[in-house]
């Protein structure tokens, strides 16, 4: 199949998938009808699978063409994306970093990507904010040149090289129309039937504020709301008066500096645990990437 298939093909089913239909997919290739629809037939005679369905709307791509131009878009950004670096290298500046974070590392990257673009204005950035099992996976594919993170989420933390370890100060964050916004102590039991936004379950976040409440002899709060995205989770607390959530101090203080969130006055027992920059192991670094990670050790 890998043989047979040609990048003119995928980017004739990313059209089709776009255009829905033959006549226009064609003239977008600057080919036939007859050769678009042609092509289509070979492609579908090589997965031996129909990808499109006719409707009354035009084509469109069923389960398996989704599927199949998931893919071929995915290709076409690498394409997109090895044209970048050649260039920049062949011309020894410019080039493409693609890096991804956890929330609570995203101010010590945003700094370091600022000093980097001062070194390498030309350099073309993608910034990927995810959980720690989706980064490494990330990394793993190869869609990612370095993660910030913790590697203890993975079965296999020998497949990596970790450097820079930091550690992450967590604090207990509000709305300030909260109701126990203005106590100047509170036990994590008073604390019980507010409206928590809370990590997914297995994060590092999650199991601190799970071993909290277990230590405290609390059962966990139910119906939380849970979410990995910083914007959801700010969003949340500016619009929720009787909401609550654990984050990196780091990703709160500008907010709480504000005054749109507060610091509730919650002495936490647990630790998290420390955050690091992951590359694959045995995998050579580009220049931007050696860069980066010089800059965010220094």
């Amino acid at each position: 199949m890998v043989s047979r298939l040609r990048l003119r093909q995928l980017q004739l089913l990313i059209s089709l998938d776009e255009l829905g239909s033959i006549h226009k997919a064609a003239e977008v290739m600057s080919i036939t009808q007859p050769g678009a629809t042609k092509a289509l037939s070979e492609i579908e005679s090589t997965l031996g699978a129909v990808l499109f369905t006719r409707t009354s709307k035009g084509l469109e791509a069923n389960a398996l063409g989704r599927c199949v131009v998931r893919y071929a878009r995915l290709i076409n950004t690498d394409m997109a994306h090895l044209r970048e670096e050649m260039i920049g290298i062949l011309q020894g500046h410019g080039g493409r970093l693609s890096v991804g974070t956890i929330m609570g590392a995203v101010p010590m990257l945003v700094a370091g990507l600022s000093s980097l673009r001062h070194e390498q204005p030309d350099l073309s950035i993608t910034v990927i904010e995810e959980t720690s099992d989706q980064l490494l996976s990330l990394l793993d594919q190869g869609r990612l040149d370095l993660v910030i993170c913790r590697t203890s989420v993975s079965r296999r933390p020998d497949a990596y090289d970790s450097r820079g370890n930091r550690e992450e100060q967590l604090v207990l964050v509000a709305n300030p129309g909260h109701p126990l916004a203005s106590h100047s102590r509170l036990e994590l039991a008073q604390l019980v039937d507010s409206r928590w936004i809370v990590f997914p379950v297995n994060m590092p976040l999650r199991l601190t504020l799970e071993r909290e409440f277990r230590e405290a002899g609390l059962s966990f709060p139910h119906y939380p709301i849970e979410t990995s995205s910083t914007f959801t989770t700010l969003s949340l607390l500016l619009q929720d008066p009787g909401a609550v959530a654990l984050m990196p101090w780091d990703v709160a203080k500008l907010n709480v500096s504000q005054g749109s969130l507060v610091e509730l006055p919650l002495y936490f027992h647990s630790r998290s645990e420390p955050y690091e920059i992951v590359t694959r192991r045995g995998v050579e670094l580009s220049s931007p990437s050696q860069a980066l990670i010089r800059i965010l050790t220094q």
